[in-house]
């Protein structure tokens, strides 16, 4: 079953990637164990020797490329994929689609080819934009209600900007884009359209009063920058087709499983290329809140302590590192030359005593990634 899209413009080329030798995720019982096998997705990232992105191979093509030490695995910001050790000569890869199902708490992406899935991920959006803007022109307007120097109310937003809270979740979804481009080459891009009612004649309105309208905008110049190729479908046709393939959608916008987002996503892909083999298997991302260096905070007694910071030690925060101990997992605080380290699946912390010299830095991350499991 197809639907009839509509498309916006080309594509670009992807950018550098760290080597990291690792083995996937995997739990802390599971790594004592030794087992090193990969998680069952639908197929693992590939890049050449200079990182240029490949086409997706199997889980057994995989295993035997490192068996046989023309490989190496290594993670891109979490997610697993291997480097050959030689440049390949042949680039010719497939037609490569990303489809997106955005939500006010949740968003659902499938990476697909015409013949399989790749990768589906859910994440959460950065819905705490909002109330930071808001504690912070709070602060700067007590700030001109004393004797003391302070910075001019400026009014630089005009008619038709895209509010901050509303530009940070649609962000997410291009700096997840921007990451994978890296290991997979990538086409296309499918998303849910999103419309709001508009007035004949009221420009004005029809442009900035909706920020789902605004946003859906300052995504589409965006893919519009990376030359990527853009279809839309309505939410009506994702839901009919869904109906036409028995699929089942969760109730539950919060809960973490495939039903719950990415049958959305997966469904998008389906429209895009036909029917396809679903993988139930999915990244579990999470974006950090960082709290950051702030001039004021909220102490009665006038007095302003250190608060906020995004280095620990000079080690970026949420950094994936490596521990003979704590194995794979990401830098938290610090205090007294210490640093705390946290799970990765869950982000429960391991142990905030930790010495800067026993880690293995891999790469930085401003997210946390594990596995789900299907149900």
């Amino acid at each position: 079953m197809r639907l009839k899209a509509t498309k916006a413009v080309g594509r670009g080329s992807p950018s550098d990637v760290r080597n990291v030798p690792l083995v996937p995720f995997q739990s802390s019982a599971e790594s004592r164990s030794g087992n090193r096998e990969e998680p069952v997705f639908g197929l693992v990232p590939v890049v050449d020797a200079k990182n240029h992105p490949l086409s997706p191979c199997k889980s057994s093509v995989i295993r035997r490329l490192i068996r046989i030490g023309s490989a190496t695995p290594f993670f891109k910001k979490g997610i697993f994929a291997i480097r050959l050790n030689k440049v390949a000569k042949d680039t010719n890869v497939k037609r490569i689609v990303m489809s997106i199902d955005p939500g006010s708490k949740r968003t659902g992406i499938t990476v697909a080819t015409e013949e399989n899935v790749i990768l589906n991920i859910q994440c959460n959006a950065p819905d705490w934009v909002k109330g930071k803007v808001e504690t912070r022109k709070n602060y700067r307007r007590s700030r001109r209600s004393r004797n003391t120097p302070y910075r001019k109310c400026r009014f630089n937003r005009d008619i038709g900007c895209i509010p901050p809270s509303t530009k940070a979740r649609w962000q997410a979804h291009l700096r997840i884009l921007d990451q994978l481009r890296k290991i997979i080459p990538i086409t296309d891009i499918v998303i849910e359209d999103i419309k709001a009612k508009t007035r004949k004649g009221s420009k004005k309105w029809n442009t900035s009063f909706s920020p789902l309208e605004v946003g859906k905008t300052y995504f589409e110049s965006e893919i519009q920058k990376r030359e990527l190729k853009l279809y839309k479908f309505q939410g009506f046709e994702t839901k009919e087709h869904r109906d036409y393939r028995g699929f089942k959608k969760s109730s539950n916008k919060l809960e973490k499983k495939w039903e719950t987002h990415c049958v959305d996503s997966h469904c998008l892909s389906e429209m895009f290329f036909g029917d396809l083999e679903p993988v139930k298997k999915m990244y579990l991302l999470n974006f950090f809140r960082f709290n950051r260096r702030e001039l004021h905070q909220g102490y009665h007694n006038g007095i302003r302590k250190l608060y906020g910071s995004t280095r620990s030690m000079g080690i970026n925060r949420g950094t994936l590192v490596n521990h003979s101990k704590y194995r794979l997992s990401y830098v938290g605080g610090n205090s007294k030359g210490v640093i705390s380290l946290h799970n990765v699946e869950t982000g429960k912390r391991l142990s905030q005593n930790v010495k800067k010299s026993n880690l293995i830095i891999l790469t930085k991350q401003s997210w946390r990634i594990s596995n789900s499991s299907p149900t």
